[in-house]
């Protein structure tokens, strides 16, 4: 698979906007000179694929699935922006393999996820949901029977990420005790206590909260097992993934008593769109809050989402640039000094640098700038020379076999 794209003969460049994306990305994409196309909803993998013919760049966030099977259907596809956290509905090796770079917001929702954690610990704690609920059927129930203050309350982070490093701190300045497990070695924040295993966390804490990334390897992570070792009486937050718990198991430790309270923010399965029906075996229990996988949804936290990505796709097309990119090496040559940049994606085998360099010095062509990374099997370098370069030397960097895809920018 080649595709060699001339920046100065090019048409303007198409991108296409998944599950309603906050505007300020159309915004920054138009303003750039792209033509932009916004749906508000997911797309199975059938229609996404009818769709793509033509698109440059991609954008989703949680629902949407980007499989080896849609990237065939999308030749001309050159970025794919995940507007959220997560990555794991993309394809991300095959992808790569096609050279395709996928770019994400890894950092601008962390404070909402994590205010929405600390309203949820204080909620349960104090068993708000089951107060609100009484109210609105006309019950007065003003009793201090199960309700406590957080303050020195013992919290369990699973997952020291982004995420759990900040509520770590937060829980902290709220008078919690804080232990956390994380399979990567990570320093403490504060007063926090790391655990060695996660059962000693469980065994440890009075509310024990999720973070986990989307890795396969996470699934099915927190079961009857794990729930029959927290404490009796303790509370349980999951924000990370859906296919990470156990919902049955979570459902007889709360009807059974030995849960006190639960919030949910993401399901195994989810609806895909704004007002379709939503069933669990969650739905109806006490002091369980269940939301629709909003940790991150908030107004600022979607805009900044929005401004991210798209200045990555814009930062990718413009310059090469891949900062940050969660599957191409991460490169970024700067600004172009008024010469042409060759972008050159390739399979990693030793002696490609070589044979690039060998090409450009046969016709005369000058290096102002060179950088080169690899990341497992695909291998990145992007190159500035001092003159446009003949369409024999594209042609020859486009018929090396270790060749996967090449850009000319001018």
């Amino acid at each position: 698979m080649l595709v060699v794209i001339d920046n100065a003969t090019q048409q303007p460049v198409r991108a296409l906007l998944l599950e309603g994306i906050h505007p300020d990305a159309q915004s920054r994409l138009e303003k750039a000179g792209y033509q932009v196309e916004t749906l508000g909803r997911a797309l199975d993998s059938d229609e996404l694929a009818s769709r793509l013919d033509g698109v440059q760049l991609l954008g989703i966030r949680s629902k949407t699935q980007v499989t080896e099977q849609v990237l065939a259907a999308a030749p001309n596809l050159l970025a794919v922006g995940a507007f959220c956290i997560g990555t794991n509905q993309i394809d991300l090796a095959a992808a790569a393999a096609r050279g395709v770079a996928v770019f994400n917001a890894p950092f601008s929702n962390t404070r909402s996820v994590v205010e929405i954690a600390l309203s949820e610990i204080i909620a349960l704690t104090r068993r708000l949901t089951e107060k609100n609920a009484s109210l609105h059927a006309g019950v007065w129930d003003k009793s201090a029977t199960g309700a406590h203050e957080v303050r020195g309350r013992r919290l369990g982070i699973v997952g020291y990420g982004n995420i759990g490093t900040q509520l770590s701190v937060l829980a902290e300045n709220l008078g919690m005790s804080v232990y956390f497990y994380d399979t990567a070695d990570k320093l403490a924040l504060g007063n926090a206590r790391r655990c060695g295993s996660l059962d000693e966390l469980l065994s440890e804490v009075d509310v024990v909260t999720l973070h986990v990334d989307g890795r396969p390897g996470n699934s099915g992570m927190f079961g009857a097992d794990e729930f029959a070792r927290m404490r009796p009486g303790s509370l349980f937050l999951n924000l990370s993934r859906g296919f990470v718990v156990d919902h049955l198991a979570l459902r007889d430790n709360i009807t059974s008593g030995h849960l006190a309270g639960a919030a949910i923010d993401v399901f195994p399965a989810e609806p895909k769109g704004r007002g379709d029906e939503f069933v669990s075996e969650l739905q109806g229990l006490p002091n369980v809050i269940l939301t629709p996988h909003i940790g991150g949804s908030t107004e600022e936290a979607q805009q900044d989402i929005g401004q991210f990505v798209a200045g990555k796709f814009r930062d990718f097309i413009e310059a090469g640039a891949t900062a940050m990119s969660v599957n191409f090496p991460q490169l970024d040559l700067g600004e172009r000094p008024g010469a042409r940049r060759l972008v050159h994606v390739h399979r990693n085998v030793p002696g490609v640098l070589a044979k690039i360099n060998g090409l450009l010095g046969e016709h005369r062509v000058n290096v102002d700038g060179q950088l080169l990374g690899t990341r497992g099997e695909i291998g990145y370098v992007i190159t500035d020379i001092g003159s446009r370069g003949s369409a024999e030397v594209l042609a020859g960097l486009s018929a090396m076999p270790e060749t996967i895809r090449l850009r000319a920018l001018d």
